[in-house]
């Protein structure tokens, strides 16, 4: 029997989890240590997923399935396709750096008398959640993912609400119920969104007999399975609204800001870099490939809705005062261009969709996890209590200066790449769409130089005179994220050749094809 490497990768993080918070409350840095080397030790099960996958072999690869609940064909079935790949990888590369830049995030406190807040607890938490996105992304049982898209909900409510921001303008009693809001809107959301897919989970049992991904795809692309036109949107509708909120996509957005806000900087990336790519990569592999012909159905809506989320995430993004809630206002925005990719159904439109996902994970991280490390020296999200800070932390302001770029999709950044697919494919088939969606771009650059113009430069401000630059610790997480961010700006053709494929399949399921191009090409 072959090795089972999806299953490992998942398992792994779990275990790791396990022993983190089974470490006695007097060892915290061991239980850094070991969360830290379980989350290496992942990452290299990861890129073993990524030499093993052939882009050009089966759809679904190093699958794996055993009986679970046979009574109600629920099956344990994992298997990745090109997709699933380079988000698993996403994960597994991200969540070393977030646990490095949070370190000392969870370091007890002293607000009057000792509180003791639990280390090994925030560590075990954030590989929790990694097991639970990576067997996301793998699963190709509904039931199976439906179980680790609501399980992943329970670990990040106790991240926000029980390990939040310390620092806040209006005291650690304000901050403490601020962070209990934020939380308890977060997972209201989600379980809201999470109760009406499962209503259509146990509608999809009803009609297909079983819960398996590939089967049903299989059924009804053979016409041995058929749903009625009303049935088929309504499934779709159950999907997508979950996967929705998750995303988000306007008008089921507003738990972000507040969540991303509230939580710690590398929280937050947990957040907007991994755990929302969860909804829109849902979209791509069970709304498309299910419901193929309600999906065409609800793309002009679907498409109207991402048009609202970037450009009325960007508007809000140049008005904020907090540094955090512009970058979470800004991932709506970008999450807008991520959908309206998918839903352009051009395979430009989905692969730019896809890179966008990896690129946008890499340059959010990189750009939140230098906030957070400004934040954490001058005790303050807001703008408006920095200026200078160039002159006095060079590489700090340096770094945030490139992840703001890559943010605003500067050509040489990866984002481009993927932001320019996004366009192009959707203006092919839905040009007004594409072209007001370019309007993001220039709001992106206003919100962006702006906040770094008035935390960088200027005058130095006394309270940031005598800040530090990155430490050794800090330039660890940060300089790796840069790397990346130029390397694949300059050459994204690794990803692109990974995700392609299992684009055509996709575009495959919903039985669309590229439009012609008016001109043709000079021979």
């Amino acid at each position: 029997m072959s090795f089972p490497l999806l299953t490992a990768t998942a398992v792994l993080p779990a275990l790791g989890a396990v022993a983190t918070a089974a470490v006695p409350a007097a060892r915290r840095t061991a239980a850094k240590w070991l969360a830290l080397i379980a989350s290496l030790a992942t990452l290299a099960l990861a890129i073993a997923v990524v030499v093993r996958f052939d882009p050009d072999g089966a759809r679904y690869q190093l699958t794996e399935s055993h009986a679970w609940i046979s009574a109600f064909g629920v099956r344990y079935e994992l298997g990745v396709d090109g997709i699933g790949v380079a988000l698993v990888a996403l994960t597994a590369l991200l969540i070393p750096f977030v646990i490095l830049a949070g370190w000392h995030d969870a370091d007890p406190l002293e607000t009057g008398s000792r509180r003791w807040r639990p280390t090994q607890g925030f560590f075990a938490l954030i590989l929790a959640v990694e097991a639970m996105v990576i067997i996301s992304f793998e699963a190709t049982d509904v039931f199976l993912f439906y179980i680790f898209f609501e399980a992943m909900l329970i670990p990040l409510y106790f991240l926000i609400g029980g390990f939040g921001d310390r620092a806040h303008e209006h005291g650690e009693e304000t901050a403490s119920t601020q962070r209990s809001y934020a939380a308890v809107k977060f997972l209201l959301y989600n379980l809201a969104g999470g109760l009406i897919m499962l209503a259509a989970v146990i509608g999809l049992y009803v009609v297909a007999g079983n819960f398996s991904l590939t089967e049903i795809a299989q059924a009804r692309a053979n016409g041995s399975l058929h749903m009625a036109t009303s049935t088929e949107r309504w499934l779709f509708l159950g999907f997508f609204f979950a996967f929705a909120v998750k995303a988000p996509l306007w008008p089921l957005h507003t738990w972000l800001p507040n969540a991303m806000g509230e939580a710690t900087a590398p929280v937050a990336v947990l957040i907007t870099a991994v755990v929302d790519k969860v909804g829109t990569f849902a979209m791509l592999r069970f709304c498309l490939q299910l419901f193929p012909e309600a999906s065409k159905w609800a793309t002009p809506v679907i498409l109207v809705l991402a048009l609202i989320s970037i450009l009325y995430g960007a508007l809000l993004a140049v008005g904020q005062r907090d540094i955090k809630r512009l970058v979470a206002y800004a991932s709506i925005s970008h999450f807008g261009f991520i959908i309206m990719g998918i839903f352009a159904m051009t395979s430009q439109g989905q692969s730019g969709a896809t890179l966008y996902m990896v690129n946008h994970g890499i340059s959010t991280a990189a750009l939140l996890l230098v906030a957070g490390f400004l934040i954490s020296r001058r005790g303050s999200r807001l703008i408006a209590d920095y200026g200078g800070v160039q002159k006095v932390a060079p590489v700090l302001a340096g770094t945030f200066l490139i992840g703001g770029l890559a943010t605003l999709s500067l050509p040489g950044l990866a984002p481009f790449v993927s932001e320019f697919l996004v366009l192009v494919g959707t203006f092919t088939r839905h040009p007004a769409i594409g072209i007001i969606a370019t309007f993001g771009i220039v709001l992106a650059a206003l919100y962006t130089l702006v906040l770094y113009q008035r935390t960088m430069t200027g005058p130095v401000k006394p309270e940031v005179s005598a800040m530090p630059d990155l430490r050794v610790r800090e330039l660890v997480v940060v300089a790796p994220l840069i790397v990346l961010l130029i390397f694949l700006g300059v050459y994204p053709k690794p990803v692109a050749d990974i995700v392609n494929p299992a684009v055509k399949q996709t575009m495959s399921d919903v039985h669309q094809t590229d439009p012609k191009p008016e001109v043709e090409a000079a021979k």
